[in-house]
């Protein structure tokens, strides 16, 4: 890890998150106490109710709940203790001891509550109906609703209980062994041993030849680690494909189609929507070359910055962009934004150890969100931090609904935090006079939507591919993993890109993929609905910014699409994605008129 001159100090380097709203370490005896006050109340709440769900009147039943809640907001609240700690710093042993002892306790809990699952889905449909229905359990309605649809595909209560067993030292450990692998692994750069994401940060570097010897770098390491990983990939993509037979989905994305709350067509539409857009994404990179001045516009040089010298961000003027942005939107949003940066609820800072990547956790309805990401003074980390806020607000102002419903399926769960990126895209936008800054901020923004829509949809090809291929061929080598890759990404960039040799083990990388199988195309599903919201938004701003809070308290308290339409827009509608790619078309298109004026 190399340490920044005085000159190149974002002021970030100090910004790291006070998780003591959860506990304020692993020897907290708050956490002693609730890791074996939650294990007695799950015995207890089993004890009271197996066997006894279809009986219960509306009344008793939302008591029932009302208990499950407080259950599961414990639990929940020392797993995501154990898991923040331990991603800010992955080699510590002590850490990765608590996050395996919570995972272990969490499927212990799982274990003693999968009845009330099991019972729910056994119900008639006739009574199930009586009681989504009946006053006592209308806030909760939306939850047992929406799980009546998993009916097919729960288990008998033994067989979830050695399903939930066998996914601590399955699925859950291997996933632990990828990010531990990582979070470790040091890619020698220039003659320093930097971590992953320092190396990533330089693929945006206006220095070509850094950008060459950073892609080497990274290309390395992957290939040194290449048997590990692929093994994990076999490993993971395996448990998947036995879990769906075992639960009787036909496809792999069933599940996360269930668990988005939306269907294999809505899904689809938006694929062939896009995958039959890929010719802008290569109209784009054909003027990107021009505008850098390449004769060959390569792998590595597709987040290059227009501009040579791109000025570092301070962490106090980030901070100021986003709040200003979001302020104006709406002033409540700009208090709880406050609350993020005055109460230490972001870890920005780069250090060893640190995962990669960022997120916004949810955390649990008796706390609040935490904010993680990694701030090295660019634009993108700038909209990276509008992005996680996005979702932190949107988990702030959803917790009312408890946890059955506070959170949201990961179509609309990245509504907010796109939306908050355009925010700031368009206050900065507006801001800057000269046309060549003003052309290199569109820039920006156009690789960015580019690497949300276009490039998650090819994942989701490149997850497709992998997860059938696993299914038919067996065991899979990296040579063939890099073949399934290469394909969809030939098809994104066609010939506006040139794929270098070595890109073809850049599958390896990415958590995604084993973290939450099926995940990326709610990227897509996101930003292209923020895009159509946005466009609502400067047509008919007129009290949008509380309709849309509105939109953001609800959570996941009601289906997608009638949450969506309370905005004015039809989300099952089929060329409703054609919004979206109509506004990306636009700012491809603006971008080839200032280009030429310049």
């Amino acid at each position: 890890m190399t340490d920044k001159s005085a000159n190149n100090k974002t002021g970030a380097e100090d910004i790291s998150w006070d998780l003591s709203d959860l506990y304020s370490s692993n020897e907290d005896p708050q956490l002693v106490k609730d890791k074996k006050k939650v294990l007695e109340e799950a015995e207890a709440f089993a004890k009271k109710y197996r066997g006894k769900i279809s009986e219960l009147p509306a009344a008793k039943f939302k008591i029932m709940l009302d208990e499950y809640e407080e259950i599961l907001d414990t639990s929940g609240k020392i797993g995501s203790f154990a898991y923040l700690q331990w991603s800010t710093d992955t080699g510590n042993s002590e850490y990765g001891k608590l996050v395996a002892e919570t995972n272990e306790l969490s499927s212990e809990i799982s274990q003693k509550l999968v009845f009330l699952d099991v019972e729910w889905l056994k119900v008639s449909e006739e009574e199930a109906q009586k009681l989504i229905e009946s006053d006592e359990l209308k806030n909760y309605k939306h939850y047992l609703e929406s799980s009546r649809r998993y009916k097919d595909h729960v288990l008998e209560e033994g067989q979830e209980k050695i399903m939930s067993a066998k996914s601590v030292t399955g699925r859950s450990a291997w996933v632990r062994f990828f990010d531990e692998t990582l979070g470790a692994a040091k890619f020698e750069l220039d003659g320093e041993e930097l971590s992953e994401q320092e190396v990533l940060s330089k693929l945006h570097e206006s220095d070509r030849d850094l950008r060459v010897r950073a892609h080497a770098s990274l290309t390395k390491k992957f290939k040194d680690l290449s048997r590990q990983l692929t093994f994990i990939f076999n490993t993971i993509l395996a448990d998947k494909s036995t879990n769906d037979k075992l639960r009787k989905y036909e496809s792999w994305i069933d599940s996360r189609n269930l668990a988005n709350q939306t269907d294999r067509e809505t899904v689809d539409a938006l694929v062939e929507s896009v995958t039959g857009q890929y010719e802008l994404v290569q109209r784009y990179y054909k003027l990107k070359k021009k505008l850098l001045g390449l004769d060959e516009m390569k792998d590595y040089d597709r987040y290059a910055p227009m501009l040579q010298n791109e000025a570092t961000i301070k962490w106090n003027s980030a901070r100021e962009m986003v709040m200003d942005s979001y302020s104006k939107f709406h002033p409540k949003m700009g208090e709880i934004t406050n609350e993020f940066f005055e109460k230490n609820w972001i870890d920005a800072a780069i250090k060893p150890g640190k995962r990669g990547g960022a997120y916004s956790a949810g955390t649990v309805p008796s706390v609040h969100p935490f904010v993680f990401m990694n701030f090295d003074g660019r634009i993108r980390d700038v909209q990276t931090l509008a992005h996680e806020l996005g979702h932190g607000v949107h988990q702030y102002l959803s917790r009312q609904q408890g946890v059955l419903q506070s959170s949201t399926p990961l179509t609309t769960a990245e509504t907010a935090s796109v939306f908050g990126e355009m925010l700031v895209f368009q206050k900065l936008m507006k801001e800057l006079d000269d046309p060549k800054e003003k052309l290199a901020l569109l820039v920006g923004k156009i690789d960015d939507t580019i690497a949300t829509v276009f490039r998650q949809i090819s994942m989701n090809r490149f997850e497709y591919a992998i997860h059938t291929a696993r299914r038919e061929e067996g065991e899979l080598t990296t040579e063939r993993f890099s073949e399934l890759w290469m394909e969809q990404q030939k098809a994104l960039y066609g010939d506006s890109v040139t794929l270098t040799e070595e890109y073809g083990i850049w599958w390896s990388y990415i958590p995604h993929f084993l973290h939450t199988p099926g995940y990326v195309y709610a990227y897509a599903f996101g930003e292209l609905l923020v895009l159509a919201l946005y466009e609502e938004y400067t047509q008919r701003p007129d009290g949008f910014s509380d309709k849309y809070l509105e939109l953001l308290s609800a959570g996941g308290s009601e289906w997608p699409e009638d949450l969506v339409a309370k905005m004015g827009l039809d989300i099952t509608e089929p060329d409703f994605w054609d919004k979206g790619l109509n506004s990306f078309r636009k700012m491809v298109e603006e971008a080839e008129k200032m280009a030429k004026k310049i």
